[in-house]
């Protein structure tokens, strides 16, 4: 697989749809690959193995990630809005200072150990506080967490 010629294909395509080749990078072994600032806007991704891959800067606003294994891969300052990460495995992922706005994180242990920055914990947080839950626990926990809820960018938005 030449993955420069898959990402030139992949970029006339975002340019012009009826030119180039849409990436599809289904299951393709892209371990430890360097994809630093890479133009993958709506690549299907799915279960590919990314796993240690540098991201850093790189577009996958749209990407299609499920089961995608982005384990200890550097996605700092990475673009992921509307990125579908269902069943991903994000183990020691380093997501610091990425755009994770619409989209689909696992809720699974599969993103246990993630780094994150305060933005994206604020993220979290504000999605927590968004719960209707009548648990007591729950409801002390929204409270404390609320001043970093207030943070999100999105707090008062929705």
């Amino acid at each position: 697989m030449n993955i420069k010629k898959i990402l030139i294909e992949h970029k006339k395509w975002i340019d012009d749809p009826n030119t180039g080749l849409r990436a599809d990078l289904r299951r393709a072994n892209l371990q430890g690959a360097n994809l630093q600032g890479a133009d993958l806007w709506g690549a299907n991704l799915q279960g590919a193995d990314l796993q240690g891959a540098d991201l850093r800067r790189a577009n996958l606003q749209a990407a299609n990630l499920q089961g995608a294994n982005l384990q200890g891969a550097d996605l700092r300052d990475a673009d992921l809005r509307d990125a579908d990460l269902q069943a991903a495995n994000l183990r020691r992922a380093d997501l610091r200072d990425a755009d994770l706005d619409f989209s689909c994180l696992p809720l699974w242990c599969g993103s246990k150990g993630m780094k994150v920055d305060e933005k994206i914990a604020a993220q979290l947080a504000l999605h927590f506080i968004w719960l209707d839950c009548d648990g007591p626990l729950v409801k002390e926990i929204q409270e404390k967490i609320r001043p970093l809820a207030e943070k999100s960018h999105r707090f008062g938005s929705c």
